[in-house]
């Protein structure tokens, strides 16, 4: 099983009913916006798809929908993110299973692991699976940094492929590009610095803001990519007062709320977590309406080699 790592790929919120249920009726209207503006793979169960809320049911039920919404029009990655090395070898089992094409991975949940746990603990699952894996590396929300060192042990393995990068330093693209040339494909997990990176030699993006504005997301991808830096800014600015949405404690309720103003999503989070009220919201509410206002007129950004 090959995936090729680049491009944009939404970490996609899990839709819910009014009755706490999964809402894949909904689930599925976001999916084909992502995938009608052409993205180039969706990334279930991470923090925007509030994973740590869902039951293994749940998770087993949004990868086999999803599989079976995309028909193979672009790859289906699911985020592992256990307490255990047990727990997480069991959840890759699942989802390839389920149809799943490959693995987000975490490191362990709440036991703060050291450099060779953490090394050992993600060589363990891959060696018990085909599907290729992204290592997330983000030690300011998890607090344990998957150092270059630790990489060059990592990559023994082939199917230890891509990085989702969000340590916040944007140098590290280069290092990275300096140490691993392309073994090791890099995607920036941090909205607010996406384009950068991807000007600096990443090779896709995992987006949050995407969610609901699936287009804009693609359109900047696409514009730097071919050269149209100029273009790509423009939107990127724009953009920046709603990406910073993503980059909050409340990006899931953020987000959600975007995803409702630009129809494609509803608003229900799941306990503990709670809608957006008061100040809070108003504030969401006014960066939201103030984006869509001045939404931008993309150019025609997927016939992009016949634009000149």
């Amino acid at each position: 099983m090959t995936i090729d790592w680049k491009g944009v790929m939404p970490a996609v919120t899990t839709k819910f009913t009014d009755k706490d249920t999964l809402d894949l009726k909904m689930f599925e209207v976001n999916i084909n916006a992502q995938l009608e503006a052409g993205v180039h793979g969706i990334i279930l169960g991470g923090t925007l798809g509030e994973a740590s809320t869902l039951s293994d049911d749940e998770k087993r039920i949004l990868v086999r929908t999803t599989v079976d919404i995309v028909k193979n029009k672009v790859p289906v990655i699911i985020n592992i993110a256990e307490q255990t090395t047990k727990g997480a070898i069991e959840a890759a089992r699942k989802a390839k299973e389920d149809g799943a094409s490959g693995l987000m991975m975490l490191p362990p949940m709440r036991y703060k692991a050291g450099d060779r746990e953490t090394v050992i603990y993600f060589k363990e699952v891959a060696k018990t699976t085909d599907l290729p894996i992204m290592i997330y590396n983000n030690p300011v929300d998890y607090k344990i940094e998957v150092t270059l060192d630790m990489f060059e042990e990592l990559l023994k393995l082939d199917n230890i492929q891509a990085v989702k990068e969000s340590t916040r330093d944007i140098s590290n693209v280069t290092r990275i590009k300096n140490r691993f040339g392309d073994r090791l494909k890099i995607l920036s997990g941090v909205d607010t610095l996406a384009l950068e990176s991807l000007l600096m030699g990443a090779d896709g993006w995992v987006a949050g803001l995407v969610d609901a504005f699936p287009a804009e997301t693609v359109a900047i991808y696409e514009l730097q990519k071919a050269g149209r830096i100029k273009e790509a800014l423009e939107i990127y600015r724009w953009f920046l007062p709603l990406l910073e949405l993503d980059i909050n404690a409340k990006l899931v309720q953020n987000i959600k709320l975007a995803e409702v103003a630009t129809g494609i999503g509803t608003e229900n989070v799941r306990a503990p977590r709670l809608p957006l009220v008061g100040e809070e919201r108003k504030k969401v509410l006014e960066i939201i309406e103030n984006g869509l206002k001045t939404r931008p007129c993309l150019p025609d950004y997927k016939n992009i080699e016949l634009i000149h």
